[in-house]
């Protein structure tokens, strides 16, 4: 079974270049894949996981786009096929708040999850959980103000569910 866990806060280390390094040099000690993305594009935490989860299948089934597992999460929770486009829904130099997916996949052995003192040196867990913005959303996931006058803006984390699910149908 694989594990996840969700961390929301501020980015610690400002560079996101600097950023990435230190979670690839974390991923590189547990053995865990470590994905961070934009919280403000992130609708909720069951977006997230049925993000993970449908980039572990598509994994497991040899059917993934990326060849990383980590880019593939960005793949399926940007709702895009296309992995440049996916990329917009990761952290970049004006992220104020991150959203960091740790998973310790079954072929991952025995090897731990990452202490929380190595955490602490890259996120500051604010207590927010998640907490998207609406322009954001609306912006990556090309919800139109039709799909927004259809329903209400409470419904919008499904909008965004929808396109996850359809990452794979989309050719």
């Amino acid at each position: 079974m694989n594990h996840i866990r969700l961390l929301f806060g501020k980015p610690l280390v400002k560079d996101s270049k600097e950023f990435i390094s230190a979670l690839r040099d974390l991923q590189a000690r547990t053995g865990c894949v470590i994905q961070a993305l934009d919280a403000d594009k992130v609708a909720s935490e069951r977006h997230l996981i049925f993000a993970i989860e449908k980039a572990l299948l598509a994994f497991s089934e040899e059917r993934s786009i990326a060849k990383d597992l980590g880019v593939e999460i960005l793949r399926y929770a940007s709702g895009e096929r296309q992995i440049e486009r996916a990329l917009s829904i990761g952290i970049s130099g004006s992220t104020k708040r991150i959203a960091l997916a740790i998973i310790r996949p079954e072929f991952a052995g025995e090897l731990a999850w990452p202490e929380g003192s190595e955490l602490s040196r890259l996120i500051e867990v604010d207590g927010i959980g998640c907490s998207f913005k609406l322009d954001a959303l609306r912006e990556t996931f090309n919800i139109s103000e039709d799909e927004i006058l259809a329903t209400d803006e409470t419904q919008i984390p499904d909008l965004v569910l929808e396109r996850v699910a359809l990452v794979d149908t989309i050719r």
